[in-house]
């Protein structure tokens, strides 16, 4: 069962993991799941940035295909089942529901007011969209995939946001790669690190393509990044 549920902007409503720290109070999260779900990787992912203070909440994206959906990537056939809720996903729908989750976490009575987003794989697409087009005030993506033809909604973006780049990721090849550095280089409030040798999901624990050097770097880049922005 959802933690929490939360409206839709275009009727009903979406469950999601909310996790707060010891103390309940702090700034928010919104934590942007993979292909697979929000499964227990996300629900660690969420627990843990609770642990260091954050009031952490990753939605249930596929919500609109099927409600509740937890998948692993040990299996083909859970590979499989993903890229089709992928190919499935409303991504307009997606970044609303994400909006909606962004104006839920701020006004949390434990809330400070302030709301970052960081998403992995779709949700570092989706993180993307949302320092593009929401009111989140720092965002975070990892690993983003097919995001060098939505360039040109940077040029709204006005928060500071990161992205982390693996330059082994066949889901966004060199070319793709170099789009994004090259489209962002001038855009003040983006900064791009790319990672040499890094796949995709280099920071996804336990995952195949997991690389502790990288993902450290990475995690460490976003804690620090989180912590001037939205502390």
């Amino acid at each position: 069962m959802p933690d929490i549920i939360i409206e839709a902007t275009d009727g009903g409503g979406f469950g999601a993991h909310l996790a707060a720290p010891s103390s309940g109070t702090g700034p928010g999260l919104v934590v942007i799941q993979e292909i697979f779900g929000v499964n227990r990787v996300m629900r660690d992912i969420c627990d843990g940035f609770a642990a260091a203070g954050y009031i952490a909440c990753c939605p249930d994206l596929f919500w609109r295909q099927e409600p509740g959906v937890q998948l692993t990537d040990q299996t083909k056939e859970e590979w499989d089942k993903a890229f089709g809720y992928m190919q499935g996903f409303d991504f307009d729908l997606g970044v609303a529901d994400l909006a909606a989750t962004i104006g839920y976490v701020r006004r949390l009575d434990g809330c400070s007011g302030k709301v970052g987003t960081v998403g992995y794989c779709l949700g570092g697409s989706l993180a993307f969209m949302t320092a593009c087009l929401t009111d989140a005030d720092a965002a975070v993506g990892y690993y983003p995939v097919q995001i060098e033809g939505k360039l040109d909604k940077a040029a709204g973006v006005s928060k500071p946001a990161m992205l982390h780049i693996a330059e082994e990721d066949d889901f966004c090849p060199a070319e793709a790669q170099a789009q994004i550095k090259d489209g962002l280089a001038t855009n003040e409030y983006f900064t791009v690190h790319s990672y040499p040798g890094a796949d995709h999901a280099f920071a996804r624990l336990g995952g195949e393509h997991y690389d502790k050097a990288a993902a450290d770097l990475a995690n460490g880049r976003t804690a620090e990044f989180f912590s001037q922005h939205l502390a």
